[in-house]
Protein backbone atom coordinates (compact mmCIF):
# COMPACT_ATOMS: atom_id res chain seq x y z
CA UNK A 1 0.00 0.00 0.00
CA UNK A 2 1.30 3.45 -0.94
CA UNK A 3 2.00 5.51 2.16
CA UNK A 4 0.94 9.15 2.07
CA UNK A 5 0.95 12.05 4.50
CA UNK A 6 -0.88 15.38 4.11
CA UNK A 7 0.33 18.64 5.63
CA UNK A 8 -2.17 21.52 5.85
CA UNK A 9 -1.58 25.21 6.62
CA UNK A 10 -2.99 28.57 5.61
CA UNK A 11 -0.07 29.46 3.29
CA UNK A 12 2.61 27.23 1.79
CA UNK A 13 5.33 29.61 2.96
CA UNK A 14 4.68 28.11 6.40
CA UNK A 15 6.02 24.76 5.16
CA UNK A 16 9.05 26.40 3.56
CA UNK A 17 9.90 28.20 6.78
CA UNK A 18 9.36 25.44 9.31
CA UNK A 19 8.74 21.92 8.02
CA UNK A 20 11.17 20.96 5.26
CA UNK A 21 13.27 18.76 7.60
CA UNK A 22 10.10 16.83 8.46
CA UNK A 23 9.22 16.48 4.77
CA UNK A 24 12.69 15.10 4.10
CA UNK A 25 12.31 12.56 6.88
CA UNK A 26 8.93 11.34 5.61
CA UNK A 27 10.40 10.93 2.12
CA UNK A 28 13.27 8.89 3.55
CA UNK A 29 10.70 6.70 5.28
CA UNK A 30 8.92 5.90 2.04
CA UNK A 31 6.00 8.34 2.25
CA UNK A 32 4.49 10.42 -0.52
CA UNK A 33 4.12 13.97 0.76
CA UNK A 34 1.11 16.13 -0.11
CA UNK A 35 0.53 19.74 0.96
CA UNK A 36 -2.65 21.79 1.10
CA UNK A 37 -2.37 25.58 1.42
CA UNK A 38 -2.61 28.84 -0.47
CA UNK A 39 0.35 29.33 -2.78
CA UNK A 40 2.38 27.77 -5.57
CA UNK A 41 5.83 27.43 -4.04
CA UNK A 42 7.96 24.68 -5.55
CA UNK A 43 8.82 22.94 -2.28
CA UNK A 44 11.41 20.16 -2.08
CA UNK A 45 10.27 16.63 -1.11
CA UNK A 46 6.63 17.40 -1.99
CA UNK A 47 5.01 14.92 -4.39
CA UNK A 48 1.67 16.67 -4.80
CA UNK A 49 0.65 20.23 -3.99
CA UNK A 50 -2.99 21.23 -3.50
CA UNK A 51 -3.65 24.97 -3.81
CA UNK A 52 -6.51 25.38 -1.33
CA UNK A 53 -7.99 28.88 -0.63
CA UNK A 54 -7.65 28.74 3.18
CA UNK A 55 -8.04 32.24 4.66
CA UNK A 56 -6.77 33.55 7.98
CA UNK A 57 -10.07 35.20 8.79
CA UNK A 58 -12.65 32.76 10.17
CA UNK A 59 -15.36 34.92 8.56
CA UNK A 60 -14.15 34.58 4.97
CA UNK A 61 -16.59 32.77 2.68
CA UNK A 62 -13.61 31.30 0.83
CA UNK A 63 -13.13 28.98 3.79
CA UNK A 64 -16.32 27.16 2.81
CA UNK A 65 -14.73 26.36 -0.54
CA UNK A 66 -11.49 25.42 1.21
CA UNK A 67 -13.35 22.99 3.47
CA UNK A 68 -15.06 21.34 0.49
CA UNK A 69 -11.79 20.99 -1.41
CA UNK A 70 -9.98 19.60 1.62
CA UNK A 71 -12.70 17.02 2.16
CA UNK A 72 -12.52 16.04 -1.49
CA UNK A 73 -8.78 15.37 -1.51
CA UNK A 74 -8.97 13.55 1.83
CA UNK A 75 -11.66 11.26 0.42
CA UNK A 76 -9.68 10.70 -2.78
CA UNK A 77 -6.37 9.83 -1.10
CA UNK A 78 -5.87 7.28 1.64
CA UNK A 79 -3.64 9.35 3.90
CA UNK A 80 -2.13 7.53 6.84
CA UNK A 81 -1.39 10.82 8.61
CA UNK A 82 -2.80 14.33 8.29
CA UNK A 83 -0.75 16.96 10.13
CA UNK A 84 -2.40 20.38 10.23
CA UNK A 85 -0.90 23.71 11.21
CA UNK A 86 -2.04 27.34 11.67
CA UNK A 87 -5.41 28.19 13.25
CA UNK A 88 -7.65 28.01 10.18
CA UNK A 89 -5.66 25.18 8.66
CA UNK A 90 -6.28 23.28 11.88
CA UNK A 91 -9.99 24.08 11.99
CA UNK A 92 -10.85 23.26 8.38
CA UNK A 93 -8.70 20.16 8.02
CA UNK A 94 -9.97 18.56 11.23
CA UNK A 95 -13.57 19.17 10.20
CA UNK A 96 -12.88 17.82 6.73
CA UNK A 97 -11.07 14.74 8.10
CA UNK A 98 -13.98 13.44 10.18
CA UNK A 99 -14.93 10.72 7.68
CA UNK A 100 -11.41 9.65 6.73
CA UNK A 101 -10.42 9.55 10.40
CA UNK A 102 -13.14 6.95 10.98
CA UNK A 103 -11.33 4.80 8.39
CA UNK A 104 -8.05 4.93 10.31
CA UNK A 105 -6.32 8.14 9.26
CA UNK A 106 -4.52 9.76 12.18
CA UNK A 107 -4.97 13.52 12.59
CA UNK A 108 -2.26 15.59 14.27
CA UNK A 109 -2.63 19.31 15.00
CA UNK A 110 0.19 21.58 16.11
CA UNK A 111 -1.05 24.66 17.96
CA UNK A 112 1.60 27.27 17.26
CA UNK A 113 0.21 29.33 20.14
CA UNK A 114 -3.42 29.33 21.20
CA UNK A 115 -5.14 32.66 20.52
CA UNK A 116 -6.48 32.45 24.07
CA UNK A 117 -3.96 32.56 26.90
CA UNK A 118 -3.27 34.34 30.18
CA UNK A 119 -3.81 38.04 29.64
CA UNK A 120 -5.41 37.74 26.20
CA UNK A 121 -8.63 39.68 25.50
CA UNK A 122 -11.91 38.20 26.66
CA UNK A 123 -13.14 38.12 23.07
CA UNK A 124 -10.32 35.67 22.23
CA UNK A 125 -11.56 33.31 24.92
CA UNK A 126 -15.14 33.69 23.73
CA UNK A 127 -14.28 33.02 20.09
CA UNK A 128 -11.29 30.67 19.94
CA UNK A 129 -11.43 28.63 23.15
CA UNK A 130 -14.74 26.82 22.42
CA UNK A 131 -13.58 26.06 18.88
CA UNK A 132 -10.24 24.57 19.93
CA UNK A 133 -11.75 22.57 22.77
CA UNK A 134 -14.46 21.16 20.52
CA UNK A 135 -12.04 20.27 17.71
CA UNK A 136 -9.71 18.53 20.14
CA UNK A 137 -12.22 15.66 20.06
CA UNK A 138 -11.37 15.23 16.37
CA UNK A 139 -7.63 15.12 17.04
CA UNK A 140 -5.47 12.06 17.61
CA UNK A 141 -2.52 14.12 18.82
CA UNK A 142 -2.60 17.76 19.88
CA UNK A 143 0.91 19.20 19.90
CA UNK A 144 1.63 22.37 21.87
CA UNK A 145 4.90 24.26 21.50
CA UNK A 146 5.03 26.04 24.85
CA UNK A 147 4.42 24.88 28.38
CA UNK A 148 1.59 27.33 29.13
CA UNK A 149 -0.51 25.99 26.26
CA UNK A 150 0.31 22.41 27.25
CA UNK A 151 -0.81 22.97 30.82
CA UNK A 152 -3.94 24.80 29.68
CA UNK A 153 -4.95 21.96 27.36
CA UNK A 154 -4.42 19.46 30.18
CA UNK A 155 -6.14 21.49 32.89
CA UNK A 156 -9.11 22.34 30.67
CA UNK A 157 -9.42 18.66 29.74
CA UNK A 158 -9.11 18.94 25.97
CA UNK A 159 -10.33 15.59 24.63
CA UNK A 160 -7.61 14.87 22.08
CA UNK A 161 -6.48 11.24 22.21
CA UNK A 162 -3.04 12.46 23.31
CA UNK A 163 -1.57 15.87 24.13
CA UNK A 164 2.16 16.38 23.65
CA UNK A 165 4.61 19.22 24.26
CA UNK A 166 7.22 19.66 21.52
CA UNK A 167 9.83 22.43 21.78
CA UNK A 168 8.90 24.35 18.66
CA UNK A 169 10.05 23.49 15.15
CA UNK A 170 13.75 23.27 15.98
CA UNK A 171 16.65 25.63 15.35
CA UNK A 172 19.47 24.74 12.97
CA UNK A 173 22.41 25.56 15.23
CA UNK A 174 24.84 24.73 12.45
CA UNK A 175 23.44 27.70 10.54
CA UNK A 176 22.62 29.98 13.48
CA UNK A 177 25.69 30.33 15.68
CA UNK A 178 28.06 33.04 16.98
CA UNK A 179 31.11 34.11 15.00
CA UNK A 180 34.42 35.70 15.97
CA UNK A 181 34.88 39.45 16.30
CA UNK A 182 37.03 39.49 13.17
CA UNK A 183 34.47 37.56 11.11
CA UNK A 184 31.74 39.87 12.41
CA UNK A 185 33.75 42.89 11.29
CA UNK A 186 34.24 41.47 7.80
CA UNK A 187 30.58 40.50 7.49
CA UNK A 188 29.46 43.93 8.63
CA UNK A 189 31.56 45.54 5.94
CA UNK A 190 29.97 43.25 3.34
CA UNK A 191 26.51 44.36 4.49
CA UNK A 192 27.48 48.05 4.52
CA UNK A 193 27.67 48.57 8.30
CA UNK A 194 30.49 49.94 10.43
CA UNK A 195 32.12 48.36 13.48
CA UNK A 196 31.22 51.33 15.67
CA UNK A 197 27.49 50.95 15.00
CA UNK A 198 25.30 49.31 17.65
CA UNK A 199 22.96 47.03 15.74
CA UNK A 200 19.55 45.88 17.00
CA UNK A 201 17.71 43.27 14.97
CA UNK A 202 14.10 42.09 14.62
CA UNK A 203 12.61 39.90 11.90
CA UNK A 204 8.82 39.79 11.75
CA UNK A 205 5.83 40.59 9.58
CA UNK A 206 4.67 44.18 9.91
CA UNK A 207 1.28 43.71 11.53
CA UNK A 208 -0.54 44.80 14.67
CA UNK A 209 0.65 41.85 16.74
CA UNK A 210 4.35 42.27 15.93
CA UNK A 211 4.12 45.88 17.07
CA UNK A 212 7.31 47.34 15.54
CA UNK A 213 6.08 50.81 16.52
CA UNK A 214 7.24 50.08 20.08
CA UNK A 215 10.82 49.54 18.89
CA UNK A 216 10.80 52.75 16.87
CA UNK A 217 9.58 54.72 19.89
CA UNK A 218 12.23 53.12 22.12
CA UNK A 219 14.90 53.98 19.57
CA UNK A 220 13.78 57.60 19.49
CA UNK A 221 14.28 57.74 23.27
CA UNK A 222 17.95 56.76 22.97
CA UNK A 223 18.86 58.53 19.75
CA UNK A 224 20.78 61.30 21.54
CA UNK A 225 22.71 58.90 23.80
CA UNK A 226 23.37 56.24 21.15
CA UNK A 227 23.55 58.12 17.85
CA UNK A 228 25.36 55.14 16.31
CA UNK A 229 22.43 52.79 16.99
CA UNK A 230 20.89 50.98 14.01
CA UNK A 231 17.59 49.15 14.14
CA UNK A 232 17.31 46.54 11.40
CA UNK A 233 13.73 45.47 10.68
CA UNK A 234 13.38 42.54 8.29
CA UNK A 235 9.98 41.66 6.88
CA UNK A 236 7.00 42.96 4.95
CA UNK A 237 3.36 43.43 5.83
CA UNK A 238 0.35 45.76 5.92
CA UNK A 239 1.83 48.16 8.51
CA UNK A 240 5.23 48.62 6.87
CA UNK A 241 4.48 52.05 5.43
CA UNK A 242 2.96 53.23 8.69
CA UNK A 243 6.15 52.25 10.52
CA UNK A 244 8.27 54.11 7.98
CA UNK A 245 6.18 57.24 8.60
CA UNK A 246 6.63 56.83 12.36
CA UNK A 247 10.40 56.67 11.94
CA UNK A 248 10.31 59.95 10.02
CA UNK A 249 7.95 61.60 12.51
CA UNK A 250 10.19 60.63 15.45
CA UNK A 251 13.36 61.70 13.69
CA UNK A 252 15.01 58.25 13.51
CA UNK A 253 14.55 57.43 9.84
CA UNK A 254 18.34 57.46 9.39
CA UNK A 255 18.68 54.93 12.24
CA UNK A 256 16.13 52.38 11.00
CA UNK A 257 16.78 50.11 8.03
CA UNK A 258 13.66 48.48 6.61
CA UNK A 259 15.14 45.41 4.95
CA UNK A 260 12.06 43.81 3.41
CA UNK A 261 11.78 40.06 2.97
CA UNK A 262 15.15 38.42 3.57
CA UNK A 263 16.53 34.92 3.27
CA UNK A 264 19.86 35.76 4.93
CA UNK A 265 18.55 36.12 8.50
CA UNK A 266 21.46 34.02 9.79
CA UNK A 267 23.94 36.49 8.32
CA UNK A 268 22.06 39.52 9.67
CA UNK A 269 21.99 38.04 13.16
CA UNK A 270 25.74 37.43 13.03
CA UNK A 271 26.42 41.14 12.49
CA UNK A 272 24.03 42.24 15.26
CA UNK A 273 24.72 43.18 18.88
CA UNK A 274 21.25 42.74 20.31
CA UNK A 275 17.98 41.03 19.39
CA UNK A 276 14.75 42.87 20.16
CA UNK A 277 11.13 41.75 19.97
CA UNK A 278 7.92 43.72 20.49
CA UNK A 279 5.07 41.32 19.76
CA UNK A 280 1.93 41.23 21.85
CA UNK A 281 1.36 37.48 21.47
CA UNK A 282 3.70 34.58 20.66
CA UNK A 283 3.55 30.81 20.80
CA UNK A 284 7.25 30.03 20.64
CA UNK A 285 8.95 32.54 18.32
CA UNK A 286 11.45 31.10 15.87
CA UNK A 287 13.02 34.52 15.29
CA UNK A 288 14.00 34.76 18.95
CA UNK A 289 15.31 31.20 19.06
CA UNK A 290 17.47 31.89 16.01
CA UNK A 291 18.81 35.06 17.64
CA UNK A 292 19.61 33.18 20.84
CA UNK A 293 21.32 30.39 18.91
CA UNK A 294 23.42 33.11 17.27
CA UNK A 295 24.65 34.15 20.71
CA UNK A 296 22.65 37.35 21.16
CA UNK A 297 21.06 38.79 24.30
CA UNK A 298 17.37 39.61 23.89
CA UNK A 299 15.12 42.44 25.02
CA UNK A 300 11.50 41.50 24.45
CA UNK A 301 7.96 42.24 25.53
CA UNK A 302 6.46 39.94 28.11
CA UNK A 303 4.28 37.20 26.62
CA UNK A 304 4.13 33.41 27.04
CA UNK A 305 6.43 32.63 24.09
CA UNK A 306 9.10 35.11 25.14
CA UNK A 307 8.78 34.05 28.78
CA UNK A 308 9.49 30.45 27.78
CA UNK A 309 12.78 31.44 26.16
CA UNK A 310 14.09 34.47 28.03
CA UNK A 311 15.30 34.17 31.60
CA UNK A 312 15.11 37.60 33.20
CA UNK A 313 18.57 39.16 33.63
CA UNK A 314 20.26 35.92 32.53
CA UNK A 315 19.99 35.94 28.75
CA UNK A 316 17.96 39.11 28.37
CA UNK A 317 15.12 41.25 29.68
CA UNK A 318 11.36 40.92 29.58
CA UNK A 319 9.53 44.25 29.36
CA UNK A 320 5.85 44.92 30.09
CA UNK A 321 3.92 45.29 26.87
CA UNK A 322 3.99 48.81 25.38
CA UNK A 323 6.54 50.09 27.93
CA UNK A 324 8.89 51.77 25.46
CA UNK A 325 10.61 53.76 28.24
CA UNK A 326 11.67 50.58 30.06
CA UNK A 327 12.69 49.14 26.71
CA UNK A 328 14.97 52.10 26.03
CA UNK A 329 16.52 51.85 29.52
CA UNK A 330 17.50 48.24 28.87
CA UNK A 331 18.90 49.13 25.44
CA UNK A 332 21.12 51.74 27.08
CA UNK A 333 22.21 49.29 29.75
CA UNK A 334 23.37 46.69 27.26
CA UNK A 335 24.94 49.28 24.99
CA UNK A 336 27.22 50.37 27.82
CA UNK A 337 28.22 46.83 28.87
CA UNK A 338 29.95 44.58 26.36
CA UNK A 339 30.63 42.16 29.20
CA UNK A 340 26.93 41.88 30.00
CA UNK A 341 26.05 41.35 26.34
CA UNK A 342 28.61 38.58 26.00
CA UNK A 343 27.48 36.88 29.21
CA UNK A 344 23.83 36.97 28.20
CA UNK A 345 24.63 35.89 24.66
CA UNK A 346 26.44 32.78 25.89
CA UNK A 347 23.46 31.92 28.09
CA UNK A 348 21.10 32.35 25.11
CA UNK A 349 23.13 29.89 23.07
CA UNK A 350 23.28 27.43 25.97
CA UNK A 351 19.48 27.47 26.41
CA UNK A 352 18.88 26.75 22.71
CA UNK A 353 21.47 23.98 22.46
CA UNK A 354 20.02 22.23 25.51
CA UNK A 355 16.37 22.12 24.44
CA UNK A 356 15.41 23.72 21.11
CA UNK A 357 17.72 22.44 18.37
CA UNK A 358 16.57 20.55 15.30
CA UNK A 359 18.01 17.35 16.75
CA UNK A 360 16.00 17.69 19.97
CA UNK A 361 12.73 18.48 18.17
CA UNK A 362 13.27 15.70 15.63
CA UNK A 363 13.63 13.25 18.49
CA UNK A 364 10.39 14.51 20.06
CA UNK A 365 8.50 14.27 16.76
CA UNK A 366 10.01 10.85 16.14
CA UNK A 367 8.20 9.48 19.17
CA UNK A 368 4.90 10.91 17.94
CA UNK A 369 5.12 9.98 14.25
CA UNK A 370 6.38 6.45 14.73
CA UNK A 371 3.29 5.68 16.77
CA UNK A 372 1.23 6.30 13.64
CA UNK A 373 3.62 4.93 11.02
CA UNK A 374 2.51 2.29 8.56
CA UNK A 375 4.40 -0.91 9.22
CA UNK A 376 7.00 -1.99 6.66
CA UNK A 377 7.52 -5.72 6.20
CA UNK A 378 10.83 -7.42 5.56
CA UNK A 379 9.85 -9.87 2.83
CA UNK A 380 12.55 -12.42 3.66
CA UNK A 381 11.98 -12.67 7.41
CA UNK A 382 8.40 -11.48 7.63
CA UNK A 383 9.44 -9.22 10.51
CA UNK A 384 7.73 -5.86 10.84
CA UNK A 385 9.67 -2.75 11.70
CA UNK A 386 9.43 1.03 11.80
CA UNK A 387 12.10 3.21 10.28
CA UNK A 388 13.59 5.58 12.81
CA UNK A 389 13.36 9.37 12.65
CA UNK A 390 17.01 10.35 12.85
Amino acid sequence: MEKKVLFVATKDIHFDAFHLPTFKWFEENGYKIHTAAVGDLDLPFVDQRHDIPIQRSPFSLKNIIAYQELKKIMDQHSYQIIHCHTPMGGVLSRLAARTTRMKGTKVIYTAHGFHFCKGSPFINWMMYYPIEKSLARMTDCLITINNEDYQLAKERKFKAVTIKHVHGVGVDNERFHPISAFSKSVLRSEHGYKNKEFILFYAAEFNKNKNQQLLIRALSSVKEKIPQAKLLLAGTGPLLEECKKSAVRLGVEHMVDFLGFRKDIDSLLKISDLAVASSLREGLPVNIMEAMSSGLPVIATKNRGHMELIQQEKNGYLIPSEDDKQFSIRILELFHSIEQREKMGKMSEKIINATYTLAVVRSELNQIYTGYMVEDTNEESGNKYYRTYI
